[in-house]
Formats: structure tokens, C-alpha cells, sequence
């Protein structure tokens, strides 16, 4: 992994589960509240039309994974009642294998939305995320988030943390509309969308691949560790633990 040249820096670009976020937060408490409250939430605003659009694309990415030999839940065409538990049965299906489909993500966005509104939910960051977030924008830096959960979600999740609304600290918000997290082709759409050069981009996250992708379109990148160190981590110099002094001075 090359060094990091700070002074190219313009734009910060996270990663949310894993960097910015407890993992924990995404898999025990945002996961298993989307399962438990999908059918109710269909069932309520299966109707709407911004509602239909999704699970019309939950439908198309039903026959891509059948496609793919991936064996989902079937989808009838029967009753009303019939069709509901199907779409049910195959989110949930989608939630427990972790799938990154935009659909399903914006849906889980729409449930998370309730929660976040009543108080159910609150989101949840490391400790050195908002000082981070006062130092970069103290330095003039762009922070941007790039996740496979939706923008709504993303947006949900940093304005109701315990250190206040930290949403209002980001420029911009991208999910997997703009593409995978591991194509190059999805950081080049999010530097063509400013008018920096793709190496004044620091794109942090600790999914390794997401970091290659985001190296091959001209990013900086370094990976974020948040686990205690272990015998087979890589050394200092290929990653971080925390975002305390990052970019380097």
C-alpha cells in the first residue's frame, strides 16, 4: 500500500460498517429490527408508489438470482396475501445472506427510517469519529460517505448519534446506485462528480477489496482496522486503528 501524500488530500471518503461504525450495530440491532418489522411495514405501505418501485426491483433481482443459481425463496404470482409472505420470505432471506442488492437496501432504509423517526434507533460511531469530523473540517476537507446501505439509511444513522447530528458535518452521501463497492468503475462516478483529481481523494474503509477497487480508479486508500491487533495483521504502515491522526500531519 503506497503512503499517504496528506497534502493532496481534499476529499475524505469512509466507509461506514467497520469504519465509521460497530459491526456489532449493523448485524445485532439494525439487521434483526428490519426482519422483525418488514411484514408489518408491507403491509402498511405495500401500496405507495415510491413502495412498489422497490418491490418491483426486488422482483427483477429475484430472476437475477435465479439466474445465478442462488436457489431464493419462490415468488409467486397468486393471491395478495400469497405475494406479501413471498417478498417477506425472499428480503429475508437476501438480510440473512447479507446481500448488497440496492433494493433491498433501500427497503431496509425505508423500515430503519420509522425507527430512527421514534426513537427506536439511534446511530451508532467509534468514539474519534466526531473529533475526526471537527478536524478535517477544521482543515478544509470534504468528508463524503460511500456504503451498500441506502443514503436515507446512511443519513439516518449519522444524525442521531449520542455526539448529535454529524450528517450536517458530510457534503455527500453515496450508496450502491453509483455501483459495487468493489468495482473500480464506482470510484471514478464519485470522483467525476467533483472537481478534484481522483488522487485528492482518502477513501478508508476495512473491507480490502474495497480498497484495491478504490487504488485502481486513483484513490488513496488506506484500510481501517477496528479489532484489537493480532499476530497476522499487517504492519502499521498498511493500516489504521482509529482515525486519530489521519492524514498524517
Amino acid at each position: 500500500m503506497s503512503p499517504i501524500e496528506a497534502s493532496q488530500i481534499r476529499v475524505i471518503l469512509l466507509d461506514i460498517e467497520g469504519t465509521t461504525t460497530p459491526i456489532d450495530f449493523v448485524y445485532k440491532t439494525l439487521f434483526p429490527y428490519a426482519s422483525r418489522k418488514l411484514e408489518s411495514f408491507l403491509r402498511e405501505r405495500a401500496q405507495e408508489t415510491e413502495i412498489e418501485a422497490i418491490l418491483q426491483e426486488l422482483y427483477e433481482q429475484h430472476k437475477e438470482d435465479e439466474r445465478n443459481g442462488l436457489q431464493p425463496p419462490a415468488l409467486p404470482d397468486e393471491t395478495a396475501e400469497v405475494r406479501l409472505q413471498s417478498i417477506v420470505a425472499y428480503s429475508q432471506w437476501l438480510i440473512a445472506n447479507d446481500s448488497k442488492c440496492t433494493p433491498l437496501k433501500s427497503l431496509q432504509g425505508k423500515i430503519w427510517q420509522r425507527g430512527f423517526t421514534n426513537g427506536e434507533l439511534r446511530g451508532q460511531v467509534f468514539p474519534d469519529v466526531p473529533t475526526a469530523f471537527e478536524r478535517w473540517r477544521r482543515q478544509k476537507r470534504t468528508i463524503c460517505i460511500y456504503s451498500s446501505g441506502s443514503v436515507q439509511a446512511q443519513q439516518n444513522l449519522f444524525r442521531t448519534t449520542a455526539y448529535g447530528d454529524l450528517a450536517s458535518c458530510i457534503a455527500v452521501f453515496f450508496d450502491t446506485r453509483v455501483g459495487p463497492k468493489t468495482d473500480e468503475e464506482s470510484y471514478k462516478k464519485i470522483t467525476a462528480s467533483f472537481s478534484h483529481a481522483p488522487n485528492q481523494f482518502l477513501f478508508i474503509s476495512d473491507v480490502a477489496k474495497e480498497i484495491e477497487a478504490a487504488q485502481a480508479a486513483g484513490m488513496q486508500a488506506i484500510l481501517c482496522d477496528r479489532e484489537p491487533r493480532t499476530a497476522s495483521s499487517p504492519n502499521t504502515d498498511e493500516l489504521i486503528h482509529t482515525f486519530d491522526g489521519v492524514p498524517p500531519d
